[in-house]
């Protein structure tokens, strides 16, 4: 099992919805997991909503800190990717250690102009994501190439 961690800055949208996607698909080969730089401490209750409809899975999804993954009794991540939207222009979280990171650029209305058809919007990008991630021969890449392909999906 490969341990992934998203991130964000609230840990209240875009990271929710990716580690609920991926928990779904890659449920016998990842475990993931979402955090956030300034997380917001709740999930936006549309996305819950949009999960539900979706038929994906809500339990355990709360808004939590990046910190808690850098305790020493936390899991040890194999892969981050770092959720950010740079036309809102937000800073990219940094992940300190040697983990295979990419950063996906996932544009997202700000909180006040969230609504249901955005966070499907997100999604759907997200889904795109995520499938290619799932398909990929991970135990069979050597390491660099596994960076490479895992640096290709955030075109996707």
């Amino acid at each position: 099992m490969y341990n992934v961690l998203f991130i964000d800055q609230e840990n209240s949208v875009r990271s929710i919805l990716a580690e609920a996607l991926l928990n779904h698909w890659g449920k016998d080969k990842f475990n993931a997991y979402s955090s956030g730089s300034e997380p917001s401490g709740e999930v936006h209750p549309q996305v819950i909503e949009t999960l539900k409809h979706a038929k994906l899975p809500t339990e355990n999804l709360y808004s939590k800190s990046v910190n808690e993954f850098s305790k020493e009794d936390s899991p040890q991540m194999d892969f981050v990717f770092i959720l950010c939207d740079k036309v809102r222009g937000e800073v990219c979280p940094i992940w300190p250690d040697h983990t295979i990171t990419s950063v996906w650029a996932i544009d997202s209305p700000y909180s006040d102009d969230l609504n249901i058809d955005a966070i499907r919007e997100i999604l759907h990008s997200l889904e795109n994501r995520i499938n290619l991630f799932v398909q990929l021969p991970i135990s069979k890449l050597e390491h660099l190439k596994l960076k490479e392909e895992i640096h290709n999906l955030s075109h996707h």
